[in-house]
């Protein structure tokens, strides 16, 4: 079963392949797994998954570009940009694991189209089959960013994704959720990543398709998802886990988007290591 270990963070820094620093927080010891972080997230908001897998598993988490002392997105900026850290973290660290939350779960499926590993996970990875991401909020989120009224671009984005767990609310209750969010003890943080929404979620756009590039994908896959969460972050799940030769999908009862870094990293990090065990364990007897 593994769990907890009595935790001792490290911290460091690899070289992209474009000569960008890339930070990652890790702890824990064992076959190594490399986390890529969510959108307006920080290797940090990770650290009670890291510490629930750090009993079985070497945990690197990586502080994405444009967060922490990792360097910004920079010009030309793409997933492939965020595939060539995360291959850079497991060249550097011998990692054959891999977990992705949200947008880290797009950047974790296309690490998958360039290199086979051990087993990927993600959850309720940001993919845009035939349109399904939503993303007409995203125009007025940019202008009122650019005027730097982050207080009303951050309304915009939690009401339009409807990630934040108060339902069809009037915009007055996400203005107020908003200004909690930016003046809480991660305001600093939530307002300095919000720069990098735009590029992210035009990413996720751009690569909308019919799905059929991640039948690409030979990984042993667990892809999960919450029952909690908008439909547009789970209905691709079940899709995907039909494209892809060694993929299945899981919904977890009682859980939202935000169960790997916030509400529910004990549930996830077991899942994780039944899938991994028993992927390995398989791949062994055989």
């Amino acid at each position: 079963m593994g769990g907890k270990a009595s935790t001792e963070w490290r911290t460091g820094a690899v070289t992209s392949r474009s000569g960008a620093t890339v930070a990652t927080l890790s702890a824990g010891r064992g076959p190594g797994v490399v986390v890529v972080p969510g959108n307006n997230r920080r290797a940090h908001h990770y650290r009670a998954l890291a510490q629930e897998l750090s009993g079985s598993y070497s945990v690197h988490v990586i502080e994405r570009r444009g967060r922490g002392q990792s360097d910004p997105q920079g010009p030309g900026y793409s997933v492939d940009t965020e595939v060539d850290d995360a291959l850079a973290v497991m060249d550097h660290t011998g990692a054959r694991l891999v977990f992705g939350h949200s947008y880290g779960g797009l950047v974790a499926l296309h690490l998958g189209l360039r290199r086979r590993v051990d087993a990927l996970v993600v959850y309720e990875p940001g993919v845009s089959i035939g349109g399904s991401f939503p993303a007409s909020w995203l125009p007025t989120f940019t202008r009122l960013l650019e005027k730097g009224r982050h207080t009303a671009a951050m309304t915009v984005l939690l009401k339009a994704t409807r990630l934040a767990p108060i339902g069809d609310a009037p915009t007055p209750v996400f203005r107020a959720l908003a200004f909690m969010v930016l003046r809480g003890a991660d305001g600093r943080d939530a307002r300095a990543m919000m720069v990098n929404t735009p590029a992210e979620i035009r990413e996720i756009i751009r690569l909308d398709s019919d799905g059929a590039r991640y039948a690409s994908i030979d990984s042993p896959t667990l892809l999960l998802g919450g029952a909690k969460s908008p439909g547009y972050l789970t209905g691709v799940l079940p899709r995907l886990g039909r494209i892809m030769p060694d993929a299945r999908h899981e919904i977890l009862p009682g859980l939202d988007h935000n169960a790997p870094d916030l509400n529910a990293p004990d549930v996830i990090a077991e899942r994780f290591r039944t899938f991994v065990q028993s992927r390995l364990s398989g791949e062994r007897a055989g």
